[in-house]
């Protein structure tokens, strides 16, 4: 299948990312003009109750994180929410990541925590993964107030945020810690070492590029040889058993396809239960572009049915679509 008509426009225009001079000012930049392209092509996030900011404390300074509840009764299950952006970009104040939280909150009838990581590069790996895990134990930590239960958490994010999440899971079992129940993987961003990948021809031309992804390794990375280690590419992990089941979303024209792919493959012989499903048409991220795409929302809502399923909801509001599954154990 083609990329999909509506995308082809937005390829030819699309600017050619360079290493900035001055990391602060670009990524403002670039988180605006993310909003302006949302607000014209993506869909604002249905209703919730309630969402509250809250500062929580990780080594060496605060972040901060949004809590998202649902309008029915608690407590509910706790979603992990977070974003992604190259570990340098994106913020949960951004308007497709608030529409994101509304999305899962309402959805999938649970607390949305979202975490407002530090960036690269002025913060290297470890601190990102790390402040995700602080969060995580800090909802965990405070879950009746939050409304929690904190015997039913899930993960999910996007690109880098997906390798957070991949890498979480990780940390989790094997440092021990609160047990999560499912990860959803969008896009994921697999291995920094950029070795997966068997299509070539995806790295130019189909928005993400492979500079733009050598420029997020190297501003993540102190060093490029941590690229393999398994926190930074779960890929590389000598051992994937023992981790949560996962739903992994992947696009057709994406230069991080294969690393879905394959990380799905590993898992399933793993013995972990996971499925993997195929954006036709897709490029990295075209998900968020709900007004002018029926398969963006098919893909949102095929996400938001997998998670009420983790979560143990009937699946009344939200109607499982037709996205092709790939892999099932």
């Amino acid at each position: 299948m083609p990329v999909d008509p509506f995308l082809q426009p937005l390829l030819e225009h699309l600017p050619v990312n360079t290493e900035p001079t001055d990391f602060a000012a670009w990524r403002a930049a670039s988180n605006h003009q993310g909003d302006v392209l949302f607000t014209t092509l993506g869909e604002p996030g249905p209703a919730i109750r309630e969402r509250q900011a809250f500062t929580v404390p990780v080594d060496g300074g605060t972040i901060e994180v949004y809590v998202y509840q649902p309008l029915e009764a608690g407590p509910h299950p706790m979603h992990l929410f977070l974003h992604g952006g190259g570990w340098m970009l994106g913020t949960i104040h951004g308007q497709f990541n608030d529409a994101t939280c509304r999305e899962r909150c309402a959805g999938a009838q649970c607390v949305v925590v979202a975490v407002e990581y530090r960036k690269a590069p002025e913060h290297k790996y470890p601190t990102g993964l790390n402040d995700c895990h602080a969060a995580l134990l800090w909802a965990v930590a405070h879950a009746e107030k939050l409304g929690i239960n904190p015997d039913l958490i899930t993960i999910g994010g996007s690109s880098a945020g997906a390798n957070l999440a991949a890498a979480l899971t990780l940390k989790l079992r094997d440092e021990g810690g609160p047990r999560v129940a499912f990860q959803v993987l969008e896009v994921p961003a697999l291995d920094l070492t950029l070795t997966t990948s068997t299509h070539p021809e995806l790295d130019q031309g189909y928005g993400l590029t492979r500079p733009e992804m050598e420029l997020c390794r190297r501003a993540y990375l102190e060093h490029l040889d941590q690229a393999g280690e398994p926190y930074v590419s779960p890929l590389k992990a000598a051992d994937l058993s023992g981790l949560p089941p996962a739903h992994i979303m992947i696009s057709e024209f994406d230069p991080l396809r294969d690393d879905g792919a394959v990380y799905a493959e590993r898992l399933a012989q793993a013995g972990v239960p996971v499925t993997l499903t195929l954006g036709e048409g897709h490029i990295h991220g075209s998900s968020a572009f709900t007004q002018a795409m029926a398969s963006a929302r098919a893909w949102r809502e095929e996400l938001i049915a997998t998670l009420r399923a983790a979560h143990g909801i009937p699946d009344t509001a939200v109607a499982a679509t037709r996205v092709t599954a790939l892999l099932q154990p």
